[in-house]
């Protein structure tokens, strides 16, 4: 899942209107920025495989590490934990957490079965919503439209940027979705990462346009 993890992260601003975007963004993605890591160190493996699913023509081969079940828990308690430290601001330390963790439990929806529940067990779980392209676009955009939605109505524009870099932000996550699913299988599981690792801009665009934004 893609925008799907962006939707519940901007659908968070309305339990955590004090916490920046960016940050909200941040936790959700974080499996997701960890990973790349791990793949470029040869600590967790990916496949090249087109064909593999209708949507991705990636084979997890292992990610114990930053994507089994309780490797989540364990990012979440770690993220979250720092952020109180540096803000002690209490929701937005629960909602960190949680957006951490929901991150595992949408992938769950979308993946064949590949996600480890602990980084030693052999369990491997998900859905295999993946496996029709329809489906998948319908669920993530349905959720990108109203998670999109929520942060529009918990926000309003301190200023003509609060607007347009909404729409900017907005049009990168979909043109981003578009690619992963539309664009040509990566030539390499290092190409796979490094481009993973553009997730990043998402937050740093999240948490400029927000600033330009305040909660209702």
């Amino acid at each position: 899942m893609v925008i799907g993890h962006y939707a519940v992260a901007m659908a968070a601003k309305r339990v955590a209107p004090r916490t920046s975007l960016g940050t909200l963004i941040a936790a959700a993605i974080l499996l997701d920025l960890i990973w790349p890591v791990l793949v470029l160190f040869g600590i967790e493996i990916v496949a090249v495989t087109p064909g593999a699913t209708a949507v991705t023509p990636l084979i997890f081969v292992s990610y114990p590490y930053s994507h089994s079940l309780l490797m989540s828990i364990v990012w979440g308690l770690l993220f979250a934990g720092g952020y109180f430290v540096a803000r002690r601001y209490v929701p937005g330390t629960i909602t960190l957490g949680v957006l951490v963790v929901s991150h595992w439990i949408l992938d769950a929806v979308v993946h064949v079965p590949d996600l480890p529940l602990t980084p030693w067990g052999s369990t491997r779980i998900g859905l295999g919503l993946w496996n029709s392209r329809p489906l998948s676009l319908g669920v993530e955009l349905a959720l990108f439209c109203f998670g999109l939605a929520l942060y529009i109505g918990t926000t309003s524009r301190r200023n003509s940027t609060g607007t347009w870099g909404l729409g900017l932000m907005a049009a990168v996550m979909l043109l981003i979705y578009a690619g992963a699913i539309f664009g040509p299988p990566p030539p390499s599981a290092n190409i796979v990462a490094w481009t993973g690792m553009g997730q990043w801009l998402v937050v740093v665009l999240a948490a400029w346009m927000d600033r330009h934004r305040r909660a209702s």
